[in-house]
């Protein structure tokens, strides 16, 4: 499980970084890994803050759960 989820953060963090530089270019296996460490930030910053707005959301509404 956890070789696939890092296999398709690196293979999303390689198309971001292609986006921005060439592939043949010595450092791309570094700027890939930063933007992979940068990918998954940011998946745990969201998992970790969607349930308060979520919560939020839902007492906006009024169908909050008991």
């Amino acid at each position: 499980m956890v070789e696939w989820l890092t296999r398709t953060l690196l293979i999303a963090a390689g198309a971001v970084t292609s986006w921005f530089m060439a592939r043949d270019a010595p450092n791309f296996s570094v700027i890939q890994g930063v933007v992979a460490m940068l990918l998954i930030a940011f998946t745990v910053a969201m998992l970790a803050f969607w349930p308060v707005g979520w919560a939020a959301w839902l007492k906006r509404s009024g169908s909050s759960r008991r």
